[in-house]
């Protein structure tokens, strides 16, 4: 059974104003957004704001919603023909055409580096049938992060009556997408090269976002425009190891805003380390001990936050019910889950101390009868 180590819970204070809490004396940037939000990727905490909890369009930074969905579905790989329906569609494309055969890889590609429109309607038909079908798998798993402020009418980003976000919203977004290996990898990459068509052969396709090799650390995430909602753009950014993400919607000057914002976010985070429990055990069947002791081996742990102290953290053991013996030391057996102020943050592994033999049963060898007891035995059967 899972076993939690508690040092203490915290509520969760989040300031969706002019800007969050004041930690250093730092100028903050002023910024041209209709709404902006910069916090720590680890952590979720707000660094700095404007109107970040305000409801607007957010454009093709909508596509991060669709490309998280496509990578969590599988069989990235495998090989299907495009709905011919789905890719008549207006702005930008990563150039399907009817009959292609793509990937649901290519396809994320697609969305996240040219920003194809005709990428994200194959995706939502592909996963559910319908862009409507597909809506409802948006905003479902909108509900499940806790975007109170989001709703999904199309998968990219297209005006639809009610579609919007909050920058605050898309920053959790982005988290969470980030947490996948190969989001992060397309979304961090100035060209990809794929292979789609028909037959597929191989073609390179160029990112929109500038801000990659504009600011040092930059590795992601999407960029969006129409003309309602204006320039839109979702980054992150990471520097010896304190890592930001960054969100403006409606901002005619995003370039330049967001690496404003990281110039103050990079001066008034820190890392820390929090101190992890040196107590932590498992339930383990077939040995001679009830518990198996743990320990994070070498792994050492630094997370992006304003401030922060031993309470604000939460630890918690993710295993099986029982570990079964035999376990050798160095054995991978479970994992911690690290909480600040209620939102995990990190996950790392957790390996067997020593080793724990399976418990060895010995029996009482039975007592050997003589031949006398043999034969009254055997003559007491047979008169019986």
């Amino acid at each position: 059974m899972m076993k939690k180590f508690v040092i203490s819970i915290c509520a969760v204070i989040l300031v969706c104003g002019n800007t969050a809490m004041d930690v250093k004396a730092i100028d903050k940037p002023e910024v041209s957004a209709k709404s902006a939000v910069l916090i720590s990727a680890d952590t979720g905490e707000i660094v700095y704001s404007v109107n970040c909890d305000e409801k607007l369009p957010m454009a093709s930074t909508t596509k991060i919603m669709t490309t998280l969905l496509c990578l969590e579905s599988g069989n990235l790989y495998e090989e299907f023909e495009v709905d011919g329906n789905a890719i008549m569609v207006e702005g930008s494309s990563m150039g399907l055409q009817k009959g292609d055969i793509v990937t649901k890889y290519a396809l994320c590609c697609g969305m996240l580096l040219p920003s194809g429109n005709d990428a994200a309607n194959a995706t939502a038909v592909k996963l559910a049938g319908s862009l409507e079908n597909f809506a409802v798998m948006m905003n479902d798993k909108a509900k499940e992060l806790g975007l109170s402020k989001t709703w999904f009418v199309t998968p990219s980003g297209l005006e639809g009556v009610g579609h919007g976000s909050s920058a605050y919203d898309m920053a959790i977004l982005a988290r969470e997408a980030l947490k996948n290996d190969i989001f992060r990898e397309i979304c961090s990459s100035s060209t990809m090269k794929v292979e789609f068509g028909n037959p597929p052969y191989t073609r390179w396709l160029k990112n929109t976002n500038k801000l990659l090799t504009m600011y040092d650390g930059v590795y992601g995430v999407k960029t969006g425009f129409t003309d309602e909602a204006g320039r839109c753009l979702v980054s992150a950014c990471e520097r010896d190891g304190i890592d930001l993400i960054c969100v403006t919607l409606n901002d005619r000057n995003d370039w330049n805003d967001h690496m404003a914002m990281y110039d103050y976010g990079f001066e008034t985070v820190a890392n820390i380390q929090p101190d992890i429990p040196d107590d932590l055990s498992v339930n383990v069947a077939g040995a001679e001990t009830d518990r198996l002791s743990l320990t994070t081996g070498d792994s050492s742990v630094e997370i992006t936050a304003l401030s922060a102290d031993e309470s604000d953290f939460e630890y918690q053991i993710i295993s099986a019910p029982f570990v079964y013996a035999p376990v050798r030391a160095g054995d991978e057996v479970a994992q911690l889950s690290i909480s600040y102020n209620g939102r995990e943050v990190r996950r790392i592994p957790l390996y067997a101390e020593k080793d724990t033999p399976i418990k060895i049963i010995t029996k009482t060898p039975e007592k050997k009868k003589s031949i006398l007891k043999k034969i009254s035995d055997k003559l007491g059967s047979l008169f019986s």
